[in-house]
């Protein structure tokens, strides 16, 4: 069995020949989750939309990692409108309700293509190792 295990999303791919996240042992990083729509892979206009659908990548991920958002211990946004984050914090807030428990978080002014306003990459360590 390969030490690395890489991880894909039904409906969720990148032009490139890369994986949506990668895990070793307990130590889960993701590559760009972007705000494309995970239906239709069409990139929404607004930042409202394109948010809602990072965090539907990020609970699909740690599901098909065989985890949870409460592995997460650090997420980081690139946006475009780097003082824009009214629908990063809603979406925050929801995912991450007890401020005694929410992952570090880093956000910062990115010039983006295709449409995108915001990207996101994560690291979370979870609780069991891939290979038992």
């Amino acid at each position: 069995m390969p030490r690395r295990t890489s991880i894909y999303l039904p409906g969720f791919g990148h032009e490139n020949p890369i994986p949506v996240a990668s895990r070793i042992g307990p130590f889960l990083c993701s590559g760009v989750l972007t705000g494309r729509d995970p239906a239709t892979s069409e990139m929404p206009d607004g930042l409202d939309e394109q948010c809602a659908n990072v965090f539907t990548h990020v609970r699909a991920l740690m599901t098909a990692a065989g985890a949870s958002t409460d592995d997460i211990v650090k997420m980081t946004f690139h946006l475009a409108s780097y003082r824009d984050r009214a629908a990063l914090n809603r979406e925050w807030l929801a995912m991450f309700p007890d401020p005694a428990s929410r992952p570090a978080r880093q956000a910062m002014a990115a010039t983006l293509d295709g449409g995108a306003l915001i990207h996101c990459d994560l690291v979370a360590v979870l609780e069991s190792p891939a290979d038992t």
